[in-house]
């Protein structure tokens, strides 16, 4: 959908666009400590490389509670973690989702540059 936008509109409005729909489709998620970047998901991918992911099995766990979203922790014990407000919680197992960043405009080179030797 954002290719075929991004054909008539410039990126910053198709990013507009896609905001409104993820806040209809998805609610409220900074409610569940969800923090949303400052820029749009294309503008992310485009200057930084970062590929923004909401997995919607991942969003309606947390939602029900299954998943709790945390800022930050502190050290890890046996069964338990501190965070870094200094807050004590029992876990069954840590998620941690530092970001991920693309690299398929290197392997893509990478293969642009072997194609060269078969032609």
């Amino acid at each position: 959908m954002a290719v075929f936008l991004l054909k008539w509109l410039l990126l910053w409005p198709v990013d507009r666009i896609f905001v409104v729909l993820t806040r209809l489709v998805l609610g409220n998620i900074t409610k569940y400590g969800l923090k949303r970047p400052s820029i749009g998901s294309l503008e992310l991918k485009n200057t930084q490389g970062w590929t923004p992911i909401l997995e919607i099995g991942a969003i309606s766990k947390i939602k029900f509670g299954d998943i709790k979203v945390v800022l930050g922790i502190k050290r890890f014990m046996l069964g338990k973690v501190e965070l870094t407000d200094g807050q004590i919680l029992d876990v069954d197992s840590v998620i941690l989702a530092t970001g991920y960043r693309s690299n398929v405009s290197q392997w893509l080179q990478a293969l642009s540059f072997f194609s060269s030797f078969s032609s």
